[in-house]
């Protein structure tokens, strides 16, 4: 995610999302997030067990509340901007989107960590269900599947305002809206049942063979579905959901028999524990960085970015990998740090 939302240039094709329907590498990254964090709470849930009703939910809340709040802050970071004078001045409140990455994990959190403590196994399929078929007839009976046709657009304008949401497609259109996290919850919540299948099963071969194979399934049912739902990450449509959810599976099966059943030696894998073990900290260090290097003149119409991106990178590798290893690079600082922080034990959870 952090190469992905640093592309200070031309990019490869597979690090941009897709402009509308359809699929490119890119659009795996966010799902996985939620996905991992359904699995995580396969782990951490079981502590709560003999805990009254009201601590957890409170517990719950917190986490919510702090998440989307941190969110919010990283959206409006730096909190001041500099006109074409030089002159400082006060970001406004009116001009700062709402809604994001970060917001939309937080969401997704509260409300699956909700649906898993209250309800069965059961009913919590069932509620899934319900999420993904509702949000399809919603935005089938609400208008149609193009981006300023969708129900989900007139919903964000009037909950929080046109100044308030994402303008990187030109004109106010929020890719992570409050109608579609609705269906999002479902990437948390098979993350989550994944995680309690690997959990209870002791990682067996039994346990993978099933994570792979309702992979399969997950996805054979998304390309079924994508004919008259298609797949679409900026609407996060339901068969999206199972798309990616599928994937992920796959991805955690095979992960789990290369780490934990191949019998092989698995130091490969601590370079990603060190973003695993910091995930929070690390992702909002990555949106910091580029923006205070943006806030650093280094000339009268250039600043420490432009000369970084621009001056240096796209200077020794024109293009596309001039554009990949700016990325890259940040990506090894924000590590560096995340190494310093597991070598002193330092660990920010919420």
């Amino acid at each position: 995610m952090i190469i992905v939302n640093n592309q200070a240039g031309p990019a490869f094709t597979p690090l941009h999302h897709a402009d509308w329907h359809g699929f490119t590498p890119t659009d795996l990254v966010f799902p996985s997030f939620l996905f991992a964090v359904g699995n995580a709470m396969a782990f951490t849930m079981p502590k709560w067990e003999g805990l009254q009703h009201a601590t957890v939910v409170t517990k719950i809340l917190k986490r919510t509340i702090l998440i989307f709040l941190i969110g919010y802050l990283l959206s409006w970071f730096p909190f001041f901007v500099q006109d074409a004078a030089g002159a400082w001045s006060f970001k406004p409140f009116e001009n700062t989107r709402v809604f994001g990455v970060l917001q939309r994990i937080a969401l997704c959190y509260g409300i699956g960590a909700l649906l898993i403590h209250f309800l069965s196994p059961g009913k919590v399929v069932i509620a899934s269900l319900v999420l993904l078929l509702g949000y399809w007839l919603v935005l089938h009976l609400g208008g149609d599947y193009t981006m300023l046709g969708n129900v989900g657009i007139s919903v964000d304008k009037w909950l929080v305002g046109e100044n308030h949401m994402y303008k990187g497609e030109g004109l106010p259109f929020e890719p992570e809206g409050f109608l579609s996290t609705f269906p999002a919850v479902v990437n948390v919540i098979i993350g989550y049942f994944a995680g309690v299948l690997l959990r209870d099963k002791g990682k067996d071969y039994e346990a993978i063979a099933k994570v792979l194979l309702a992979g399969v399934v997950l996805m054979a049912v998304a390309y079924g579905w994508n004919y008259s739902f298609p797949i679409n990450k900026k609407l996060w449509t339901s068969s999206y959901v199972l798309y990616t959810s599928g994937i992920s599976l796959m991805m955690i099966g095979l992960l789990v028999y290369l780490i934990d059943k191949s019998g092989k030696s698995n130091r490969w894998n601590y370079f990603f524990e060190v973003f695993g073990k910091n995930p929070l900290f690390i992702y909002v260090l990555s949106g910091i960085i580029p923006r205070l290097f943006s806030m650093i003149r280094v000339g009268a119409d250039k600043t420490l970015g432009d000369l970084i991106a621009d001056d240096f990178f796209q200077q020794m590798f024109p293009g596309e990998w001039g554009t990949l290893l700016y990325s890259v690079s940040l990506t090894m600082i924000c590590w560096l740090v995340g190494y310093w922080m597991d070598r002193k034990r330092i660990y920010v959870r919420v």
